[in-house]
């Protein structure tokens, strides 16, 4: 049987991101078969007891994680050249929309780590999520993610039964087949996906192959967790009681 990074196991057993797992065992706050080991690249058998010791568990604990309803013109991830505002420029107080449930929270905080996990693209909007927390991050965007998306799709075009199937399931994108999808009419012009994955410009991508073209694109839900009536360009922070 052959040894492992206790970081990529830290990762695999859903505890952190790998980049974490790294900087916890710098800090001597991981434990195998309980003792702490605190050199990087260290190796361990899946067999193996690893676990984040209390500072650790305090840190994540610490770590913001934000539901932002991205208006059109924002892109979700920097843009090097500064050519078009990322979404996270958007996460400022006067943007911060408080409910009863967040009474007594403060908007303001360190956004330093706050990245977008998921994508959408600088002509969609709605439910984008964004966390300084690594295990949201592996959630949602990580390879084989089990999370759901739900999108409401606005089109033009005549779309045929048979072509319907063929969204739901039967097409790929860049020679590689697509997983099953959720497709159903909304209402007369408007389409509802539902997805397990996110290849770049999906939607639009697949809607083109049937012959539709897609007028407006609309994130709703994540997972469990709906965008509901946060107003475009605001945010609001994920409850602790929230689960994706």
């Amino acid at each position: 049987m052959e040894k492992i990074r206790v970081s990529k196991l830290l990762s695999e057993l859903g505890l952190c991101s790998r980049r974490e797992a790294d900087s916890y065992i710098e800090q001597g706050l991981v434990t195998v078969d309980g003792e702490v080991v605190n050199e990087l690249g260290v190796r361990a058998f899946r067999h193996q007891k690893i676990e984040l010791r209390s500072g650790a568990q305090k840190q994540q604990a610490a770590r913001i994680t934000v539901i932002l309803n991205k208006p059109v013109g924002y892109i979700s991830h920097f843009d090097d050249d500064q050519e078009y505002q990322p979404a996270a420029s958007l996460i400022i107080p006067e943007n911060y929309c408080q409910s009863p449930l967040d009474k007594g929270r403060s908007p303001r905080f360190n956004t330093r780590g706050l990245a977008p996990a998921g994508r959408l693209d600088i002509d969609s909007t709605g439910m984008l999520v964004l966390t300084q927390d690594g295990r949201i991050a592996k959630l949602l965007i990580g390879e084989n993610s089990p999370i759901e998306k739900e999108y409401l799709v606005r089109v033009e075009g005549k779309l045929s039964f048979d072509d319907l199937d063929l969204l739901r399931s039967g097409l790929s994108l860049d020679d590689v087949p697509l997983k099953p999808a959720k497709v159903s009419w909304q209402n007369e012009d408007q389409l509802r996906f539902v997805l397990r994955e996110g290849r770049n410009r999906q939607i639009r991508r697949m809607c083109e192959l049937v012959g539709l073209k897609v007028l407006g694109l609309k994130r709703v839900r994540i997972g469990r967790i709906s965008l509901g009536p946060l107003p475009p360009g605001q945010w609001r922070f994920l409850r602790p009681e929230e689960q994706f």
